[in-house]
């Protein structure tokens, strides 16, 4: 489960609604170098198309996305070429 995955950072969003989780998300792995892991949990539902879009579009790596108790986890990977 991606909330036990050792990460080089993590983001908890919850409570926060649309677009601040992925806001904070795209904040946190600007901060990083390329080839550095972010996890994120969140309690906003919205996040499961928001993060999987900005995965595809970003060319960030979206290496795990689960939800639990109405929680969502992420573990994205920061793109080599940015």
């Amino acid at each position: 489960m991606s909330e036990n995955l050792v990460t080089d950072e993590s983001l908890d969003v919850c409570g926060l609604n649309c677009p601040l989780p992925l806001l904070k998300a795209k904040q946190a792995l600007n901060r990083m170098i390329a080839g550095q892991t972010l996890s994120v949990v969140c309690t906003d539902p919205g996040s499961v198309r928001d993060f999987s879009v900005f995965a595809e579009q970003s060319g960030h790596v979206l290496l795990s996305s689960d939800a639990q108790g109405g929680k969502f986890f992420y573990v994205l990977k920061k793109a080599e070429n940015q």
